[in-house]
């Protein structure tokens, strides 16, 4: 098994392609719906732009988990969790158009709507253009230290110019521990600066961490598909074990109740509470067609998936776990929309947009082509890592 080449396989290069063609269609259909509906270009880049993010960023916090917890899952898709952290660059650019065409999008950004409105005046010190900018700045900075980091570390181990004993992991730890922590502080934020503040009237206490946990269930999702692809050949295929994926499975269903956790806890909230200024976050969503996007979630984003990966069975063939990953993250990207595109849609038309959907998909599909190019660059194994023989030894146990 050669794991030090790089990874240069048929596998990833059918992937890129993929990214790439996937990328081309749905910028060009999204600049056509673009062009039918002038007024949702910029929604939909914000859709596009907070799909892709979440995808890096939970690569990110699964890196950083990983790292904490030595665990074998995180090991074996450490490169992708790697590989997807290095695209924050793509998604800082993602981000410059919002940040320019901030008034467009929130309705606290401009002056006469904020001179006519008292609340909007209370929550000016906060929801501001320089501030909600700097803030911004710190978020991406915070994020970026912590992904160049840990991946120039795993390179530098990788051609072993730092020690590969267990002591000498510890480096990525002193990264991790406050990382996590700052993911979660700073996540939270950046949700209620860019999409809870799309309505300003309103607010949860809840809405950061449900972005966080659908952040984290997309990435992982995403990471099993990658790697019951990479499975079927070299050098992967002598690495990966039925137990591996059944563990990845296990940590899916985690996330997927943790994410169904947090939104209905800010439904029930919201619903028993009654209140004028956050009920309306949902009645949008309970009409004008949203009822039936809003019952694709529900069943989509987890009864269907909770039910499928409660199978051991399942949990353990790579190609059918493989294909429950797909549906979440594409039920990830229904989610979305269904967060954002409300906020834009006129009453009485249908609620979704040709570009609502083609312009994130082809965003994506260019994040899935550089994502490719990144995993291609580095070996699919740490084989520097001191836990590596030791994932071996449990991939071939939990196998049998």
């Amino acid at each position: 098994m050669n794991t030090h080449a790089l990874s240069d396989t048929a596998d990833i290069a059918r992937l890129q392609q993929r990214g790439l063609i996937i990328g081309a269609g749905g910028l060009v259909v999204g600049a056509i719906g673009a062009l039918l509906q002038p007024d949702q270009l910029l929604p939909s880049w914000l859709i596009g732009f907070t799909f892709c993010l979440g995808l890096s960023m939970g690569c990110l916090t699964l890196l950083m988990m990983q790292h904490m917890s030595g665990g074998q899952w995180g090991l074996v898709g450490r490169r992708v969790f790697e590989a997807g952290s290095r695209l924050l660059p793509y998604c800082v650019v993602l981000f410059l158009p919002i940040a320019l065409f901030l008034p467009k999008l929130y309705l606290w950004a401009r002056p006469e709507a904020v001179r006519a409105d008292e609340i909007l005046q209370h929550k000016e010190p906060y929801l501001n253009v320089w501030f909600f900018l700097i803030r911004a700045v710190v978020y991406f900075v915070i994020w970026l230290f912590c992904a160049m980091n840990l991946n120039r570390w795993s390179a530098a181990q990788d051609r072993g110019e730092v020690g590969v004993t267990e002591a000498d992991t510890r480096r990525f730890r002193v990264i991790s521990a406050p990382g996590l922590l700052a993911y979660v502080i700073t996540m939270s934020l950046a949700a209620v600066d860019w999409l809870m503040s799309l309505d300003p009237h309103w607010y949860s206490t809840i809405f950061g961490f449900i972005i966080v946990a659908g952040q984290a269930l997309c990435a992982l999702s995403f990471a099993v598909a990658v790697l019951a692809i990479l499975a079927e050949s070299t050098p992967m295929s002598a690495v990966l074990r039925a137990g591996h994926f059944h563990d990845l499975g296990k940590l899916m269903l985690a996330f997927v109740m943790l994410w169904a956790y947090f939104s209905f806890s800010q439904f029930l909230i919201i619903w028993a509470g009654n209140l004028p200024e956050e009920i309306p976050f949902y009645l949008v969503r309970l009409r004008n067609g949203w009822q039936y996007v809003s019952l694709l979630i529900v069943v989509g984003h987890f009864f269907l998936p909770f039910f499928l990966l409660l199978s051991r069975d399942l949990k353990r063939r790579p190609r059918l776990l493989a294909r429950v990953a797909w549906f979440i993250v594409a039920v990830r990207l229904v989610d979305l929309i269904w967060l954002i595109a409300p906020e834009f849609s006129h009453e009485g038309s249908f609620p979704i947009s040709l570009a609502n959907v083609a312009i994130p998909v082809g965003l994506a599909g260019v994040w899935l082509f550089l994502f490719a190019g990144q995993l291609r660059r580095h070996a699919l194994v740490p084989v520097n890592d001191p836990y590596f023989k030791e994932m071996l030894a449990h991939g071939q146990h939990a196998g049998h």
